[in-house]
C-alpha cells in the first residue's frame, strides 16, 4: 500500500488523463460523438481529449464554464454564474475525431444516439452510493436538462467526472426536496443518473490499483486536498506514483 496526496487541481488533471485513456471514450472519439459540457473539471478533460486528437492550440479552460463557485472576495451572481461570460468558448464537441469548434451541447444533443457520450460535471458527490447531483441556475434545467432526454430516451452514455472534494454525507434526494421547494432561494439541486468518475476511478483506470479516501484538507494551497491509500502490486503502485507525481504540480485553476 502507498498513500498519495492530491490537490483539487491535481485531481482534475488526473481525472482528465484517465478519461482520455478510458476504452469506451477512446472508441467514441474515433467513431461517434463525445460532448464535454463546460465546467472546471471538464476543462482539464477537454485539454486531454483535444491533445489526444492532435489539437494543441485554440482551446483554453480559463472560461470553460457556465456557472462557478468563487470565494466571498470574488462573488458570483445569485444563480452561481460568473459576472463576465463574454469569453465563454462553447462546449467541446468531438465527432469522429474532429473538434467541432464553437458548438455547444444545445447544437448537437438532438442528434446524439447510442454509442455517443456526454461528460457533465457535478457539485455534490455521494461517494458511498456513487451518485452525484448538480446545482441548477437555469429555469429550464440548463445543460443537464437538455442532456437527460438523450441519456434516457436514446441511451447516450452519461459520465459524471467529479472530484472527491465535492463529497457530502447527506442523502441527495432529501437535499433536493429541501433546496427545490417553493419559496427557496439560490440554485436548485438535481440528482442525476450517470456513471460517477472520481480520482479513485482514475487510479484504477490508469494503473489497475485500488484506492480509498483516508484523509482530507490542508492549508497554503492544499485546501480541499485529499489523501488516497492505493493498494496493488509493485508495478501498479510504481505506475500510480509516476502518474500522480506528474499531476502533483498542477497549478490552481485561474479564472
Amino acid at each position: 500500500m502507498k498513500p498519495f496526496m492530491l490537490t483539487p487541481a491535481a485531481g482534475k488533471r488526473l481525472i482528465g488523463k484517465a478519461l482520455a485513456a478510458h476504452p469506451a471514450i477512446v472508441k467514441a472519439i474515433k467513431s461517434n460523438t463525445v460532448a464535454i459540457i463546460a465546467g472546471t473539471t471538464n476543462g482539464y478533460i477537454a485539454e486531454e481529449f483535444l491533445q489526444a486528437i492532435g489539437v494543441t492550440t485554440g482551446f483554453s479552460k480559463r472560461r470553460f464554464f457556465r456557472g462557478i463557485v468563487m470565494p466571498p472576495s470574488r462573488p458570483t451572481r445569485e444563480d452561481g454564474r460568473y459576472p463576465d461570460e463574454s469569453e465563454f468558448p462553447g462546449d467541446v464537441i468531438i465527432t469522429k475525431g474532429k473538434w467541432q469548434k464553437g458548438k455547444t451541447i444545445f447544437d448537437v444533443v438532438d442528434n446524439m444516439r447510442e454509442g455517443d457520450i456526454i461528460l457533465k460535471g457535478a457539485n455534490a458527490l455521494d461517494l458511498a452510493g456513487k451518485r452525484a447531483a448538480i446545482y441548477i441556475g437555469n429555469a429550464k434545467g440548463g445543460t443537464i436538462g437538455v442532456s437527460l432526454p438523450a441519456v434516457i430516451g436514446r441511451r447516450v452514455r452519461l459520465i459524471i467526472p467529479v472530484g472527491l472534494e465535492k463529497r457530502i454525507s447527506g442523502n441527495l434526494d432529501d437535499l433536493a426536496s429541501k433546496l427545490n421547494a417553493p419559496g427557496r432561494k439560490g440554485p436548485r439541486f438535481w440528482p442525476v443518473p450517470g456513471e460517477v468518475f472520481t480520482e479513485i476511478d482514475a487510479i484504477a483506470t490508469l494503473t489497475g490499483a485500488k484506492a480509498e479516501l483516508v484523509a482530507a484538507g490542508g492549508v497554503g494551497g492544499a485546501e480541499g486536498c485529499i489523501w488516497l491509500l492505493a493498494s496493488g502490486n509493485a508495478a501498479q503502485l510504481k505506475k500510480a506514483e509516476k502518474i500522480i507525481k506528474a499531476c502533483a504540480s498542477e497549478r490552481l485553476f485561474e479564472v
